[in-house]
C-alpha cells in the first residue's frame, strides 16, 4: 500500500512539475462555475446557497499555488 501511495505521489509530482498552472486554472474555472450556476439556479437551491464550487475552487487555486512554489 506504502509503495503505490509513493508511486503515486512521485508521478502526480512528475506530472504537476511541468505544469505549474493548471491547478491554479482548475480552480478558477470552478469559480467561473460557481458563479454561473448562481446565476442560472434558483437561489434556494443548495449548490448556490452553500457557494460549492467558489470553496473548492479557492481551495484548489491556493493549494495549487503553494504546489508549484514547493516544485
Amino acid at each position: 500500500m506504502t509503495q503505490w501511495i509513493s508511486k503515486l505521489l512521485d508521478s502526480a509530482s512528475e506530472f504537476f512539475a511541468h505544469r505549474k498552472g493548471l491547478l491554479p486554472l482548475a480552480g478558477l474555472a470552478l469559480i467561473v462555475v460557481n458563479l454561473i450556476l448562481a446565476s442560472l439556479l434558483p437561489a434556494d437551491n443548495y449548490l448556490v446557497r452553500a457557494n460549492l464550487f467558489l470553496h473548492l475552487g479557492l481551495l484548489l487555486a491556493i493549494f495549487g499555488l503553494m504546489l508549484s512554489w514547493a516544485l
